[in-house]
């Protein structure tokens, strides 16, 4: 006998598993976005240290 379907379950699911990919592929993109301005701002810090280290 087969069961009975339950829709509205099943699209929740569907959701509720959509909903975590997204959620983690947005995380993924900020720590990528994070990574990217700190490896950005530690080149442009040390360049920084460097030019007032020669005026001083």
């Amino acid at each position: 006998m087969a069961r009975k379907p339950n829709y509205d379950f099943e699209r929740r699911e569907r959701e509720r598993l959509k909903a975590i990919k997204v959620a983690e592929k947005a995380e993924a993109k900020r720590a990528a976005r994070e990574r990217a301005r700190l490896e950005e701002g530690g080149e442009a810090a040390a360049g920084d240290t460097e030019p007032s280290a020669d005026k001083a």
